[in-house]
């Protein structure tokens, strides 16, 4: 059986930001689609799996570990399991981005 999840029941809060979390459908991955203005982006924070990032709009900083780099539109970025991460919008335009994470349940422990 497919299952379907509408947009508008999983934004949380003011932002656009979707958080879908695949164990309610029956899959092992999660993500977030990002909607984020100049400036935002969450605090550091880890994860006990893999997260993948895909750009699809906007530039965003990103620090995972002692590494600090820019992605862009159509980049893939791949930040290890347990390895501190965050990322902050950058530029005039809103980030758009899908951040994949390798489980059905997300699990993140902040540290900022």
């Amino acid at each position: 059986m497919a299952h379907i999840v509408r947009a508008a029941d999983q934004i949380r809060g003011s932002g656009k930001t979707i958080r879908f979390e695949g164990a309610t459908a029956g899959t092992p991955i999660s993500f977030f689609a990002v909607d984020v203005g100049p400036g935002q982006g969450p605090k550091l924070h880890r994860h006990p799996y893999a997260e993948t990032w895909v750009v699809k709009r906007g530039r965003a900083l990103v620090v995972a570990g002692s590494e600090h780099f820019e992605i862009g539109p159509d980049d893939v970025a791949v930040v290890p399991a347990e390895v501190p991460h965050k990322f902050t919008a950058i530029g005039t335009e809103r980030l758009e981005m899908t951040c994949i994470h390798a489980a059905g349940t997300m699990v993140q422990e902040n540290l900022e």
